[in-house]
């Protein structure tokens, strides 16, 4: 089965600094793969290199059978990656229901952006509720979904999260993986950066633990639970 994302002896960094050392991983559809490990070690910088916001320095970067690492941000997202960061990046002055439209700033369909707008708050019916309040005068967790939202709204067939849950109050949190799991359950391709490694191993089909820059273990998210000195040599836990 052909993956459809291909990474092969990725490098990349920021100045002389090299972050990613010759990476290799491949994503097949349909799958959810988490990127666990130390702050610092490359984890949002290997979602950051994949959007084109990082520039490959070595190997390559293939998606649905199409290499992607030299293209722009925009025309990855049009290939079909969407990035959601950390954090919200929201427009503060913007509504609800604006910022979510910018999510689907190259679509063309009318139709289409509406339907997608009806399953992004069928996922998240909070956002039908605050559709045409500001984005600044949102609660922390409200603005997180926002975020998720605008990237549900570009409709990629790579979704790649980094540190969706971090900061948020749990019953948040428990809201984010509900999502997740939903998106999983319909057979969306999700690669995740998290901090809380034991929660998201619990759904996880794949997990890769990076350490400065290298994957250092790889396995299915059962056989991460299984293996409790990952989390105490790598995650202080």
């Amino acid at each position: 089965m052909t993956p459809l994302l291909d990474i092969a002896g990725l490098s990349s960094g920021y100045g002389h600094q090299v972050v990613i050392r010759e990476l290799s991983l491949q994503v097949e559809e349909g799958r959810l793969v988490a990127l666990i490990g130390p702050n610092g070690h490359g984890k949002s910088t290997l979602l950051r290199t994949l959007s084109g916001l990082v520039r490959c320095r070595g190997g390559s970067i293939g998606f649905a059978g199409q290499p992607i690492d030299r293209l722009r941000p925009d025309e990855i997202v049009k290939a079909g990656v969407v990035h959601i960061p950390q954090g919200d990046l929201l427009f503060p002055e913007m509504t609800v229901l604006e910022n979510l439209r910018m999510g689907a700033y190259l679509l063309r369909d009318g139709g289409e952006e509406a339907k997608r707008l009806a399953e992004v708050f069928g996922l998240l019916p909070k956002l039908e509720e605050r559709y045409d309040q500001t984005a600044s005068t949102l609660s922390g967790g409200e603005r997180r979904m926002v975020g998720i939202g605008r990237g549900l709204m570009a409709g990629g067939r790579l979704m790649m999260f980094d540190e969706p849950s971090l900061g948020l109050a749990p019953i948040v949190i428990d809201q984010i993986y509900a999502v997740l799991e939903k998106l999983r359950q319909a057979g969306r391709t999700i690669l995740v950066v998290e901090e809380n490694a034991m929660r998201i191993a619990e759904m996880a089909d794949e997990m890769h633990l990076l350490d400065n820059g290298e994957f250092a273990w790889s396995g299915s998210g059962e056989a991460f639970l299984s293996h409790p000195e990952i989390m105490a040599t790598y995650l202080g836990g």
